[in-house]
């Protein structure tokens, strides 16, 4: 199994497929758009959450992202392509919804996010306990895939929003990048955390070594972004990630500094703890609020976005701790060894 590589574009190569339907859509890409039909009735027939449709989706929505070397920009929006992440879609959206209890009770929902266990067994506090340097290493490769994209999906719903909802979450948008200075773009700092801890910094380096979780977490954001009628679903998706993500990062920075690792590994993770803290009443107060004061209608599609956010977080999570506690790597191919961060 071979990495992908990143070229001097930033562009990564197309990754090794998984199953019928990713190779379809990988040997298409190889070439010029045509006319010849995908295998939609696959696609239908197919796992939504297994390898080969997450993997086959997460290559369609990246064409709305860098893109991929040697692949013809033309594809992007190429009908027949287009055709078959309709099917791929429609397929993870209804198992997302499946496994979620939907509602309207927002409340409910987001004041749930906000407890902490005292006795908490998630994969951060596992890490912060009694994590090892070879499982925060593989905790690292997965994020990677989103983090070096970091906030790159919210932005599709910008134009979506009005007034003061809008305004709040580009201000959102505006840490997340940085402030304006690049070397301070949250996606910047995963990279100087990557290569601090002896890791690749390369966008989508390791698409082919994580299992189809992650890309389903990556999928479930472009999804909500790219399609307006789920805008509701997007901005329940960010308010999730962004209340969750202080105390995680908080336990995530004590884990690498018991671990040895100094200031360019941590920076990270200590820049969310302070970020996010803030974020968290913005987006409940002045993105939400703003969003439903105008569109009541959509209270449900936020619900299911916090939802849905949080069910493919702990299928993660299962998926790293079963790993991890059966003494096995969580990665589809184990990283070399790493004596400890740089």
């Amino acid at each position: 199994m071979g990495e992908t590589v990143v070229i001097s574009s930033g562009q990564a190569v197309l990754p090794e497929p998984r199953g019928p339907l990713s190779d379809a859509v990988v040997s298409a890409l190889r070439g010029e758009p045509s006319d010849r039909p995908f295998p939609l009735e696959r696609a239908r027939a197919a796992d939504p959450l297994g390898d080969d449709a997450q993997l086959a989706l997460h290559v369609c929505y990246e064409l709305h992202y860098r893109g991929f070397d040697a692949v013809p920009p033309g594809w992007e929006w190429d009908p027949e392509l287009l055709r078959l992440r309709s099917v791929l879609e429609s397929g993870f959206e209804r198992e997302l919804r499946a496994g979620v209890e939907g509602g309207d009770d927002l409340a409910g929902v987001l004041d749930a996010l906000l407890v902490e266990p005292v006795d908490g067994a998630g994969v951060s506090h596992h890490l912060r306990d009694a994590g090892e340097w070879w499982q925060l290493r593989e905790y690292l490769v997965h994020r990677s895939i989103y983090h070096l994209k970091e906030a790159d999906p919210h932005a599709w719903v910008i134009p979506r929003l009005q007034g003061r909802a809008k305004a709040a979450l580009v201000a959102v948008e505006f840490d997340e990048f940085g402030g304006g200075r690049a070397e301070d773009m949250h996606s910047r700092l995963f990279a100087d955390l990557l290569e601090a801890a002896d890791l690749s910094s390369g966008y989508l380096h390791y698409l082919d070594r994580v299992t189809a979780h992650v890309p389903a977490a990556v999928n479930l954001m472009s999804m909500f972004g790219l399609h307006r009628r789920l805008r509701g679903a997007l901005v329940g998706h960010f308010a999730a990630a962004e209340i969750t993500t202080a105390p995680s990062a908080q336990r995530m920075a004590k884990a690498l500094e018991r671990l040895g690792a100094g200031e360019a590994c941590t920076r990270f993770f200590t820049e969310h703890v302070e970020a996010d803290a803030v974020h968290e009443q913005v987006m409940r107060r002045d993105v939400i609020g703003d969003l439903l004061e105008r569109e009541p209608e959509l209270t449900a599609d936020v619900v299911f976005g916090v939802q849905a956010t949080e069910l493919l977080e702990q299928r993660l999570a299962d998926h790293l701790l079963g790993a991890w506690s059966a003494g096995r790597s969580s990665l589809r191919q184990p990283l070399p060894d790493s004596s400890g961060p740089l």
